[in-house]
């Protein structure tokens, strides 16, 4: 029986937590996946806050007056070769970035865990025809890739996210294959064949959901990935079309006068980085608590 509120204390902080608990409880000890999830959190208040009070009219207002005006009161990021004011374009670029960034991962995530699963299940034939295509897909410069895609579909926001999201399909499949086959062996695949449940439903309903550890960790660092890649795909002339505020868009367009107005760049390049940094430190901060062979 517990007799006072010391053992009460000494006994709470021994229950045992939940697997989702577990995982709240180890981000949140670690300073790293913390940042991350506020840097993430401080992105999307941006991306509300340009919903409600910019318009598209703002970002794209030109002011031959204003033209490189550096960074001052009224325009805290400064202004282009346009007189656009940066400060409302680098934050209206943020949901650009987060619907490709998010968009192409749902995309290949979907097609690459898919063909990834059916191959570690089946095998045979099956295996052989999936692997060797993620083979070729991967082999293939992803910037090169994106590239063509954008080339050929044409230049919108649609291109763009498939343009970012097939060449990360080989990741999620390799990952998905790699987890069925560890899974598949074990004693509730069995059982769930010996209750008469289909191999998709096995597959889907058994298998994966006990070994999404892994295909979660990758997720998150691939948003990040993901940004940065559509980025430098619209730096080189492959993004959405001007006058759409897009990152890399606005970095192309200040790389003229990059040592006369080096603010034109600047900013949404510190938007780039500090939005890939936080989607990579909440995935190494995830690696670290759903995997416990990192756990000391």
């Amino acid at each position: 029986m517990i007799n006072n509120s010391s053992d009460i204390l000494v006994s709470l902080k021994y229950v045992k937590r939940g697997r989702y608990s577990e995982v709240w409880h180890s981000l949140k000890g670690n300073p790293g996946a913390v940042l991350g999830l506020v840097l993430i959190f401080l992105l999307l208040l941006v991306i509300v806050y340009t919903f409600i009070f910019v318009s598209f009219e703002q970002v794209t207002a030109m002011n031959a007056r204003n033209r490189f005006s550096p960074p001052c009161r009224e325009f805290i990021f400064g202004t282009d070769d346009m007189g656009r004011d940066l400060f409302l374009r680098t934050l209206y670029g943020t949901r650009y970035s987060f619907v490709v960034g998010f968009g192409s991962i749902v995309f290949s995530l979907a097609i690459g865990v898919f063909l990834g699963a059916l191959a570690g299940y089946f095998g045979g034939w099956a295996d052989e025809v999936i692997t060797r295509a993620s083979d070729v897909l991967a082999s293939i410069p992803a910037i090169l890739l994106g590239m063509c895609l954008v080339t050929v579909l044409g230049a919108n926001l649609l291109n763009l996210t498939l343009a970012v999201g097939i060449p990360a399909i080989p990741l999620f499949l390799r990952l998905a294959r790699a987890s069925v086959i560890m899974q598949k062996g074990h004693e509730y695949v069995e059982s769930a064949m010996a209750v008469g449940l289909s191999s998709f439903r096995i597959v889907f309903s058994q298998i994966l959901p006990n070994g999404l550890s892994p295909l979660i960790v990758a997720t998150t660092t691939s948003i990040g990935t993901s940004i940065l890649f559509a980025s430098g795909l619209s730096f080189l002339g492959f993004g959405i079309p001007v006058p759409t505020p897009e990152w890399g868009a606005i970095i192309s367009s200040g790389r003229t006068f990059i040592r006369s107005a080096p603010h034109i760049a600047f900013f949404p390049g510190m938007f780039i980085l500090l939005t890939s940094l936080a989607f990579i430190l909440l995935g190494d901060g995830l690696q670290d608590a759903l995997d416990p062979k990192l756990k000391t």
